[in-house]
């Protein structure tokens, strides 16, 4: 068997611009060959690397391997949620999603509230952007005003890019459960300028 290293790794994706489909495949071949805590280890070390496409292998591979440790949950959150790349974030919100659907939504319900009480924004966006589109979720397809509630408590959080997605998460339920949106907004200071933003993307559909 060919044995992955950060070497042949980082030849896989160094050079990919867009998207993000070779660093989650690169991850798999680790998860298939490594087990769990090997697979952490290995994933840290693509991590420390200078190359942002070889950090996102690194979070893909944690995400895959998170609820079989929370000593991997903490690195996500305490650890890749400071990294400076804004892709590296984006697999941050698929790593996060990937250990909820692991463990179930519903299970998953309290690492959701507690990572979205985190000082850090990128924390927040985490939990905000990965378990989009909310509703499709299990769980949240049962209780959309769930979803509608936890994302609303954000609204007007100082940073635009969570309240970003926030709106557009709000807007995503929107589709299908316009009447529980539109009840919650309707509840919302939009004379506030940050919750004015978050409105306008939440009420596209309205």
């Amino acid at each position: 068997m060919y044995t992955l290293d950060q070497q042949s790794i980082e030849a896989q994706v160094a050079n990919v611009q867009h998207g993000f489909k070779e660093m989650q495949q690169s991850a798999q071949g680790i998860i298939a060959q490594y087990d769990p805590q090997d697979s952490f280890s290995f994933a840290k070390e693509l991590f420390a690397s200078e190359k942002h496409q070889v950090r996102m292998v690194g979070v893909f591979v944690m995400g895959y391997v998170a609820h079989q440790s929370n000593d991997v949950l903490t690195f996500l959150r305490h650890t890749v949620s400071i990294d400076s790349s804004w892709q590296v974030q984006e697999i941050l919100a698929q790593a996060f999603n990937q250990y909820c659907h692991d463990i179930g939504y519903e299970q998953a319900l309290s690492d959701i509230k507690d990572w979205l009480t985190d000082s850090n924004p990128n924390v927040k966006r985490a939990v905000t952007e990965g378990l989009r589109i909310w509703n499709r979720r299990d769980y949240f397809k049962q209780y959309p005003a769930v979803a509608i509630s936890l994302l609303s408590e954000w609204k007007d959080h100082e940073s635009e890019y969570l309240r970003k997605s926030v709106g557009n998460a709000l807007r995503d339920i929107s589709r299908t459960e316009k009447a529980l949106v539109q009840q919650e907004v309707t509840t919302w200071n939009v004379n506030d300028p940050k919750i004015s933003f978050t409105y306008k993307l939440a009420c596209k559909f309205l």
